[in-house]
């Protein structure tokens, strides 16, 4: 469905990677400082460890598919690319190349603070991780808001016109900030026979679960939002939003696969687990299985999200030029 749009599956990409590293950064920074910077032991150290060695990965490679997409990479324009950071002005474009620039740096040198007895940094580690920490908090929600007010800004495309979507994007990139560490903590994570251990990995689970299931369900009140908006709305923007009921469509896609699959079904399993700890003082359990085929459903629907989004935009306008 991307033959013949001027922005295909790199700019998808690079909304999905972008946001999702941003908000591994945002998740990490938060339990780190939330533990005292790191003079904490135990599993909620893990989590800010696992998403300060994930967070710069997706970032970079949503940030180079993004310059492939921009630069014509024919003879003599190699690097064209290079233009954006020649222009320094307002608009969403330069403010972006300069943030993303800005939060590649940050995370990598952040995550170099997590290898043991890093060289060059001695006695100041967990002091300069707390300083990277609080810097990457804001960074990583500006990058997550960034990817939707990079759309948001086009007037001419009334599906992208709207101030709620650089909202669902940032939550969407906290999810599947979330949800990437848990993936990535249910592959890696050895379970401990001592029984202290093991109680620290399970309150570890049950924070990333948590907060997952509740930016999923704020990520619904925004998704209903967005869709009222536009549709109590005239003109071209309830034409535009009407894209998501039309058959044939994107609709099967938005609903089954963004809405049903990506977000309603894996809050559903996350507060089944949930309640029982929240409402019943029972200790978190989830199979390890299912903490892995959540987090997948989740960054499945995130991904069908941009798609989405950057497809309808293109085949609902522009209009007013």
């Amino acid at each position: 469905m991307t033959e013949g749009l001027y922005w295909g599956l790199p700019v998808v990409f690079y909304l999905f990677l972008a946001g999702m590293g941003a908000g591994a950064l945002t998740v990490s920074s938060s339990v780190l400082l939330r533990g005292g910077g790191g003079g904490f032991a135990g599993a909620h150290l893990d989590i800010a460890r696992y998403g300060a060695f994930l967070a710069p990965i997706p970032i970079i490679v949503g940030a180079g598919l993004l310059v492939f997409e921009l630069g014509s990479f024919e003879a003599g324009h190699w690097f064209k690319w290079v233009n954006l950071w020649k222009v320094i002005n307002l608009s969403p474009m330069s403010i972006g190349t300069w943030l993303l620039t800005l939060v590649i740096i940050v995370s990598i040198i952040y995550a170099y603070t997590f290898f043991r007895n890093a060289p060059g940094l001695g006695e100041s580690r967990l002091r300069v991780r707390r300083l990277l920490a609080w810097v990457g908090v804001p960074l990583g929600i500006s990058v997550g808001v960034y990817t939707g007010v990079l759309l948001g800004a086009m007037p001419s495309r009334p599906f992208w016109n709207s101030p709620i979507l650089a909202l669902l994007f940032l939550l969407s990139s906290l999810s599947t900030g979330v949800a990437l560490i848990l993936l990535t903590r249910a592959l890696l994570h050895r379970k401990s026979p001592d029984d202290e251990s093991r109680r620290q990995s399970q309150a570890s689970a049950y924070l990333l679960t948590a907060t997952d299931m509740l930016l999923i369900s704020f990520e619904l009140m925004i998704v209903f939002l967005f869709i009222m908006f536009a549709y109590l709305t005239v003109g071209d923007v309830r034409y535009a939003i009407s894209v998501l009921f039309e058959h044939g469509t994107l609709a099967p896609l938005f609903w089954a696969g963004f809405v049903a699959l990506g977000l309603a079904v894996p809050v559903l399993i996350e507060l089944a687990f949930v309640a029982r700890r929240l409402l019943y003082h029972k200790e978190y359990a989830a199979p390890r299985g299912v903490e892995i085929l959540v987090s997948v459903v989740v960054l499945i629907g995130a991904f069908l999200l941009r798609y989405i989004v950057v497809v309808a935009g293109q085949i609902t306008g522009p209009v007013g030029v």
